[in-house]
């Protein structure tokens, strides 16, 4: 789950998300000091939040500021994090699915506002994005637990009665949350880094910086350029080496977001599997590789993402025709590649996706 960055950002994914290769150990926050100006820069920041690496990337002479801005940008991360994460008892999502089958919590409006927008596009994709897939937890061993053992089909089937998008019942007027069954769980690992790119973004921008990359895991938003020169993001290569890019974009003033089979997975048997499961089957999905999207904000990017890697990419297609400023660049179960038609002028191809398994 370790994500480096070149002159390139690589999109890759970690989900529920990665992207990016970088210089080695690139600089941790500076310490707080008064703002300096020189020769404008690139310059890079890490940390660690949601689960995954959290990485900004500046354009700018001013380095003083840039570094307390990326203390800031980690500071929020990590309290969103702590929001809505189910890793801890007292987060608001925890409170939430230890009253499944009791009662309705009450939520911020932030949290509030990522579960209405995971139901809305639940609805939307009539259950294929389900956030009470936070029932599958500990079935597939995919996180610091990945052994490459099977869950029992026993299990699978019983966990598979707890998930369904519509016992999970919203209040706008009273911003709570309510599973309607004991044993349901919601987890927002599939968008929720999107909401917080998002957040992030615009906390730079009110500190007055315009050329800047933030990116949490598969999440990605590239705002402004290098001087006259735009910022490059390539898409990982599937099946190559962590580093290598099969395609590459010039981008600005939008998010990308990429969905893959590769970050936290096993082969077994000939068969790969993978942390993007199907909620419907429980099972991961077989029809992508990997979906990139590009789109004006994270929060879109990152839950149509899933959506669009377990369509395939012909229900992929249908989708992105529905939504404005919305393109996707898909690798299929077959090692193709599909395009929509938005991206494609900017899209250079530089290989074909390496194969196997």
């Amino acid at each position: 789950m370790r994500n480096r960055w070149l002159g390139l950002c690589t999109v890759s994914t970690l989900i529920l998300g990665g992207i990016a290769h970088a210089q080695p150990a690139p600089p941790k926050p500076a310490p707080a000091k008064a703002p300096s100006k020189g020769a404008e820069a690139k310059l890079i920041y890490t940390g660690e939040a949601m689960g995954t690496v959290v990485q900004l990337t500046f354009w700018t002479d001013d380095e003083a500021g840039a570094a307390l801005a990326s203390e800031a940008v980690f500071a929020e991360m990590k309290r969103l994090d702590s929001v809505m994460t189910t890793w801890t008892p007292d987060s608001e999502v925890s409170k939430v699915n230890a009253a499944a089958g009791i009662k309705p919590m009450a939520v911020s409006d932030e949290t509030f506002r990522v579960i209405a927008r995971a139901q809305d596009v639940a609805i939307k994709s009539h259950g294929v994005f389900d956030i009470t897939v936070g029932a599958y937890k500990g079935l597939w061993k995919f996180d610091q637990d990945l052994d490459g053992s099977l869950p029992d089909m026993k299990d699978v089937q019983a966990r598979k009665k707890l998930v369904n998008y519509r016992d999970l019942v919203i209040d706008a007027k009273k911003k709570t949350v309510f599973l309607k069954r004991k044993g349901m769980s919601i987890t927002l690992g599939g968008i929720a880094k999107g909401y917080a790119v998002d957040q992030c973004v615009a906390l730079l921008r009110k500190r007055g910086f315009v050329d800047f990359i933030v990116q949490a895991g598969g999440d990605m938003y590239v705002s402004g350029k290098k001087t006259d020169t735009p910022w490059v993001v390539g898409i990982r290569d599937p099946r190559g080496p962590r580093e290598a890019s099969f395609a590459i974009a010039p981008i600005e003033d939008h998010a990308f977001s990429t969905s893959g089979d590769y970050e936290r997975a096993f082969v077994k048997d000939g068969k790969r599997y993978h942390h993007i499961l199907d909620p419907r089957t429980a099972q991961p999905a077989t029809k992508s590789r990997s979906v990139t999207i590009r789109a004006r904000d994270a929060f879109t990017a990152d839950a149509w993402s899933k959506v669009l890697f377990i369509e395939g990419w012909q229900g992929a297609m249908k989708v992105a025709a529905t939504l404005p400023d919305f393109d996707v660049v898909i690798v299929d179960d077959k090692n193709e590649i599909h395009i929509t038609k938005g991206i494609e002028p900017v899209l250079n191809i530089i290989k074909p996706p390496t194969p196997g398994v």
